[in-house]
């Protein structure tokens, strides 16, 4: 994890060329010539340094804690937020153990930039990291350096590349090797991979995603069982998400097949969520409609009211008391909310 020299963004590009062939060539599912992807985003939040920025790169405004006046509150955007903890990982040698958690530290700071100078936000890292031994404390100085040169390298590659909507799943694809090379131009290996290996799984996702949805020789059956089959290689908690969202958007469909038979309808609850999940499903959808049942009601009573002609004070006085015989406390909330956007 030793800090490389900082070199401008042509001689970085120089280095990419080669590492872009044999990225190309590790892509999982490599996608058709000419399919068509309406967007997709491989980059990285942009890190605007503006004046800050002069001759030096970023990264030289690592180990300059001491120099830097921090306010003692966090920024205003930050209030009220937790530090993200996990990453003072080392080995058993002391050596710092690269994390997904130690990027969300970074992060964690960097999103109040606009608020505080970079070279606050860098201080703040900088006086989070103090925690860590030696050598874990120079690694991660480092890491965080090179990491601040690569945000700054990322920004000005996806300003080159310009529109992205309506690119080629070819050229988008070739573009996220691009931005995968450039990672590890300026991380190792190790932590180029902890750093982005969920987010590189979603990138390689959603290419499929859109090869399959275009590919007109599947049937809407093969092209489900294909999508699937690119759902395994996402990170789990996202599977784990777009397996309960497919649920509920079959549970829907299956609301309206079966609306006329509710015991088909809840066993069929049953089986898809099991007893406790469909018992609270069923207690919902009960709640909703009586909620549905008083609203309607309400509405109505409540257009009579407004063409009585009372003036505005009696108006209010009488929606008040509507509402009230209706709605408990918090659904006369939610009740006066829906009526001011209507």
């Amino acid at each position: 994890m030793v800090k490389k020299p900082r070199i401008r963004l042509f001689l970085v590009l120089l280095l990419i060329i080669a590492a872009v062939g044999s990225f190309w060539l590790m892509t999982a599912d490599p996608v058709a010539v000419g399919e068509p992807v309406a967007s997709a985003s491989v980059g990285e939040p942009p890190i605007p340094l503006g004046e800050e920025r002069g001759t030096s790169g970023p990264s030289d405004l690592v180990n300059s804690a001491s120099s830097v006046g921090i306010p003692e509150q966090l920024p205003a955007s930050l209030a009220g937020t937790s530090v993200p903890d996990g990453w003072a990982r080392t080995d058993r040698l002391g050596n710092l153990i690269p994390t997904p958690h130690l990027r969300q530290l970074f992060e964690y700071f960097l999103s109040a930039l606009g608020e505080e100078s970079l070279r606050q936000l860098v201080a703040r890292i900088e006086t989070a990291l103090s925690v860590l031994d030696e050598s874990a404390r120079s690694q991660a100085l480092a890491t965080l350096g090179n990491y601040l040169e690569y945000k700054l390298a990322v920004s000005e590659l996806e300003q080159s590349y310009g529109e992205v909507s309506g690119l080629g799943a070819v050229e988008m694809q070739r573009r996220m090797a691009e931005i995968q090379a450039l990672r590890r131009t300026w991380l190792d290996t190790d932590t180029a991979d902890a750093f982005f290996a969920d987010d590189e799984a979603v990138d390689r996702f959603q290419i499929e995603k859109l090869r399959i949805a275009s590919d007109d020789s599947l049937t809407d059956e093969q092209k489900a069982g294909a999508l699937r089959q690119a759902e395994s290689g996402l990170p789990e908690p996202l599977r784990k998400a777009r397996e309960k969202t497919r649920r509920f958007a079959d549970y829907e469909q299956m609301r309206e097949e079966l609306a006329g038979d509710p015991r088909a309808l809840d066993a069929w609850r049953q089986e898809a969520f099991g007893t406790e999940a469909a018992e609270r499903l069923a207690r919902l959808e009960d709640e909703q409609k009586d909620w549905d049942r008083r609203w309607q009601g309400y509405s109505r009573e409540r257009e009579r009211l407004l063409s009585s002609g009372l003036a505005e004070p009696e108006r209010q006085e009488a929606l008040e008391r509507l509402r009230a015989s209706h709605f408990n406390e918090i659904e006369r909330i939610r009740a006066q909310a829906l009526d001011s956007i209507r």
